[in-house]
């Protein structure tokens, strides 16, 4: 198995165990692989810590630094506490075990209550991998770093904070028609007793990240420049450098789904750089109205998610819906999951444009719901 397939099997097994996530979770891959940060803005309670504790803990020998910070926040609760026999010795030495200078994956929660005592450092840990303290420098081996929040900044000094986070994405609660998968899979989480997971050493990723700097560009790079400057005139800010950076995205959803040569429906990651949430559903119609164009195969998974849904494809869909209903075997919490897919595919069957493939499509759908009534 090679390290691509591997960091797969890690992301799927994440999914199994958090309902609705899907978008989340591939974007955290996207991140490791690119070397970027993540920025998850939603309620307490969606998930955001355990996701990444459960990422993390997929990281053969690495390890997890989680903080909860607040406005009084110190530096040594961060990066450590001073040494005190190296301090007897008039060395100003941080102690750093088992704090955020040795982690692989660091998860930031409410990062926007960094105050101006540790804002400098963590600007510098964020963007250049690097603790300088004092005399101090030393390069951190940091895979990720994730930051989370309710609420996106308001105050300017903090949107420098904001701008290390490349991507951003939206961590709601799941969906109501989903809330029975999310009980079964987090009452499965929480009794989970060890077990076995997949597993991937950081230096694994590493290499994937230096895959990542060798992905051509080129057959798209024409059209995303013309992307950016589309962009900048719909008032959506990218920078220079981030212009430069977003091309590591796009490197890593080639590399991830096994790809030395990025195709037109890579342009999937720009959905998430917004600024604010008002763009959140510009970004995803200008991006989804290039990316609907691309029919290569090896995309992406989330290239494909919100794209408009082919017919004959939801017709297998369902098909598929209605031999696994017609198992008697079946258990109850099955069929609820069942309904939950039939569910989703009714309304993915809303956006298909032609209207005589949607009435076939809507026909079909609408008799499995007559069975599966007839059933119960």
């Amino acid at each position: 198995m090679n390290h691509t397939e591997k960091l797969n099997e890690v992301l799927n097994y994440v999914k199994a165990s958090f309902v609705g996530k899907n978008e989340i979770i591939d974007l955290l891959g996207i991140s490791l692989v690119a070397s970027e940060n993540i920025f998850l803005l939603g309620p307490p309670g969606t998930a955001k810590s355990a996701i990444v504790r459960q990422l993390s803990g997929c990281v053969e020998e690495g390890r997890n630094f989680e903080y909860l910070l607040t406005r009084f926040t110190e530096p040594n609760e961060l990066f450590g506490p001073f040494d005190i026999r190296r301090l007897k010795e008039g060395e100003l030495v941080t102690n750093t075990e088992g704090m955020m200078p040795e982690a692989s994956l660091v998860f930031l929660d409410e990062i926007f209550n960094a105050n101006s005592a540790i804002l400098n450092s963590l600007l510098m840990a964020l963007n250049e991998r690097i603790f300088r303290r004092g005399k101090e420098t030393r390069k951190l081996p940091a895979l990720m770093f994730v930051g989370a929040s309710n609420v996106l900044p308001e105050d300017e000094a903090l949107n420098a904070l904001l701008d290390r986070f490349l991507l951003r994405v939206r961590c709601d609660y799941a969906d109501t028609d989903l809330l029975e998968q999310v009980l079964l899979a987090g009452w499965a989480l929480e009794h989970r007793n060890g077990g076995e997971r997949p597993g991937i050493h950081p230096d694994e990723i590493k290499e994937l990240q230096r895959q990542c700097r060798h992905v051509d560009l080129s057959p798209i790079r024409g059209k995303y420049v013309d992307l950016v400057h589309n962009l900048r005139n719909t008032g959506i800010k990218v920078s220079d450098r981030r212009a430069v950076k977003i091309q590591n995205l796009l490197a890593a959803s080639a590399v991830l789904c096994g790809r030395t040569e990025a195709i037109l429906s890579d342009l999937w990651v720009l959905k998430y750089i917004w600024d604010t949430e008002e763009q959140i559903e510009i970004l995803a119609g200008i991006i989804d109205g290039i990316i609907e164009k691309d029919d290569s195969p090896g995309a992406h998974p989330q290239a494909r998610f919100n794209k408009v849904p082919n017919a004959e494809e939801l017709i297998r869909e369902v098909q598929l819906l209605r031999g696994r209903w017609n198992d008697e075997s079946l258990s109850f919490e099955e069929q609820n999951i069942i309904k939950d897919k039939l569910r989703y595919v009714q309304t993915r069957c809303n956006w298909i444009r032609n209207s005589e493939h949607k009435q076939f499509v809507q026909t079909e759908i609408e008799g499995l719901w007559q069975q599966i009534l007839q059933t119960i």
